[in-house]
């Protein structure tokens, strides 16, 4: 019996094997797409590297993807390199890698890790956009935000292109690509810390070093290393600066000493002078009083001007010492800034820092030359530069004015109808009454180039004579008269006879005529003082001195009567009457009676002295009248 052995044969396979296979494999291979793997380098073609990764077919990667910008490659055969798969192959069959992407894929690795932990990366920033700027960190594109640039606004971040700088990742989203980043946030960080330290080792008088961080009108803000201070326009300098950026400008590294610290608010103020000399020590000395300087006008108001002798030494020239002449002037219209002038010291203060200047005082008193050649009394011609309500301005020889009061414009007006009689423009004659050079015045007269008519109708005139006058108008307080010469005179109502029955002003009429004594000259208001009362009193005691006899034995009433009744009789016949005959037939008529008579002459002697009494008190009163109101025209003529 014969064994007979099958064999077995194998087993084809079948199509939807092969299918599986061929997606298996086509799997494997498209897992390595959009991966970093690494390669080994198997030929260097010109400027690019042949790189086999275990695919089918080996890749070309550009060399200058290897290496920094301006350098050259260090690659050669047989260096393994890790590339990133873009695609498995080309039109050309070649792989498709990538060493940049490669680069950033592990990048973005790298920054997710310290993302996470919020630790600081680091960048270049190398180019701008809207918005901001492009931070290259390592292969991977970052978003810097203008605003995050720095703590205070960059004006220009030219500085900072092409430096590593350290950055805090704000934001990152890989699947877009997309990662924001901060440099403001690390520097916050850093100023926090030295803030910190710098507070708490600071104090009055250190010297540090800062920069400034912004101007303002009234100073600086400088930065410290993490924290500001200010340093104010007045400490900048000791020469006057008008605003700080005529001595700073923002980024500028300055040295500054600090003159106040508060821990409780952490304000700082600051001093660059403080760090210089003072120029104000032994200024006395350097700049005595009535020497005289050039100095630089640097700044104007409406006081004066104010003149830099040297940096940081300004005096002041007040308005009223700027010119003789021009003392209504803005001081702007006499000087202006940055001109040089020769000014000269009047006084120095250095306790308040002050010196006084005086312009002027450089320059010919004009006041002084004009007191020499017009002294006073002189007659000059000028015209009327200005009207006021207490009297007329006048143009002078040397660009300087005088004065022609109210009561120095007319003799007889009242000066308030004077005046009218000008206006600006006119020239007009006047005379020189009087020099000030101290107050700088000049007192002129008008009415001085004629003659005074008071002075001319006094003459003939002296007090205690007895004029005729014509009541001009009747008030509650007396009345008042014209003389024969045109000059006016008031009679008080005390005044206006002996009897007090008869002292009433309304026994008087206007025109009607009255004989009074004059009791007082008033030159200073060209008014007469006069008195009926006076008058008659005087003729009282003349009577008495004729007709009183001890032997007579006539009343006192009678002897009076008659004689004033004789004298009327004696004025209006015009004829001289015998006074011998007039005594002797008084003294028969009176032989009788001595004692009556006697005692009558006491009594009108006692009469006579009251009234004489009277007379002196309102003489007295009348002066002093005359005196105040004198007085009060002095002042008003000196003003």
């Amino acid at each position: 019996m014969t064994d007979t052995t099958t064999a077995t044969e194998p087993t084809m396979p079948t199509t939807e094997d092969f299918a599986a296979l061929l997606e298996e494999s086509m799997q494997g291979r498209n897992a390595l797409e959009r991966t970093v793997v690494k390669g080994r380098i198997i030929a260097i073609e010109n400027d690019a590297a042949l790189i086999d990764v275990g695919l089918k077919s080996e890749g070309r990667v550009a060399l200058k993807e290897f290496t920094d910008a301006g350098q050259e490659s260090e690659l050669k055969v047989g260096d393994e390199v890790e590339v990133y798969v873009e695609r498995m192959e080309d039109r050309q069959g070649e792989a498709v890698l990538s060493r940049e992407k490669a680069k950033r894929e592990e990048a973005w690795e790298k920054l997710e890790q310290a993302y996470k932990k919020t630790e600081r990366v680091t960048g270049v920033i190398f180019g701008r956009v809207k918005g901001g700027f492009t931070v290259d960190l390592s292969g991977a594109v970052a978003f810097l935000p203008g605003s995050q640039v720095d703590i205070r606004p960059v004006r220009d971040i030219t500085p900072l292109l092409g430096t590593p700088q350290p950055f805090m990742i704000l934001k990152m989203d890989r699947n877009r690509g997309n990662i924001v980043v901060s440099r403001r946030s690390v520097l916050e960080e850093t100023r926090a810390a030295e803030r910190a330290d710098l507070v708490a080792n600071l104090k009055e008088g250190q010297v540090l070093q800062g920069v400034v961080k912004n101007i303002t009108d009234y100073g600086a803000f400088v930065d410290l290393g993490g924290v500001d201070g200010l340093l104010h326009v007045t400490d900048i300098s000791w020469r006057r600066i008008n605003h700080p950026t005529e001595a700073l400008q923002v980024g500028q590294t300055v040295q500054v000493q600090v003159i106040r610290f508060n821990p409780e608010t952490q304000r700082i103020s600051l001093g660059m002078k403080q760090l210089e000399a003072d120029p104000w020590e032994g200024v006395e000395v350097k700049y005595p009083v009535a020497a005289r300087y050039t100095g630089r006008v640097t700044n104007i108001t409406d006081y004066g001007a104010f003149v830099e002798l040297e940096p940081g030494i300004e005096g002041l020239v007040h308005v009223s010492e700027m010119s003789w002449t021009k003392k209504n002037v803005h001081p702007g219209k006499i000087v202006s800034t940055s001109q040089e002038v020769e000014v000269q010291v009047l006084d120095v203060d250095p306790n308040k820092r002050r010196i006084s200047l005086g312009l002027k005082q450089c320059l010919a008193n004009p006041w002084e030359a004009f007191s020499e050649t017009y002294p006073a009394g002189t007659v000059v011609s000028g015209e009327v530069r200005n009207i006021t309500e207490f009297g007329l301005f006048v143009g002078l020889p040397g660009e300087i004015d005088g004065m022609v009061h109210l009561s120095d414009i007319d003799w007889s007006k009242p000066g308030d109808e004077a005046i009218n009689e000008y206006k600006k423009g006119d020239t007009v004659e006047v005379k020189i009454l009087d020099i000030d050079l101290e107050k700088e015045r000049i007192s002129l007269g008008i009415k001085q180039l004629g003659d005074d008519p008071f002075e001319s109708g006094l003459e003939g005139m002296k007090r205690g004579d007895v004029v005729t006058c014509t009541v001009s108008m009747v008030t509650d307080n007396g009345i008042e008269v014209t003389t024969s010469s045109g000059m006016t005179g008031f009679i008080r109502r005390s005044d206006l006879g002996r009897d007090r029955s008869e002292q009433r002003p309304d026994r008087f009429a206007v025109g009607e005529k009255v004989d009074a004594k004059i009791s007082q000259i008033d030159r200073a208001s060209r008014r007469l003082t006069l008195s009926i009362k006076s008058k008659e009193i005087a003729e009282e005691k003349e009577a008495m001195a004729q007709y009183g006899s001890s032997d007579s034995g006539a009343s006192l009433g009678d002897i009076l009567g008659a004689a004033l009744r004789e004298k009327q009789q004696r004025s209006e016949s015009g004829e001289p009457g015998d006074e011998g005959d007039d005594e002797s037939a008084t003294a028969e008529e009176a032989s009788s009676g001595a004692d009556a008579v006697a005692s009558a002459d006491a009594a009108a002697s006692d009469d006579a002295a009251s009234s004489d009494d009277t007379a002196a008190s309102d003489d007295s009163e009348a002066s002093d009248d005359s005196a105040d109101a004198g007085e009060a025209e002095k002042k008003d003529a000196d003003a």
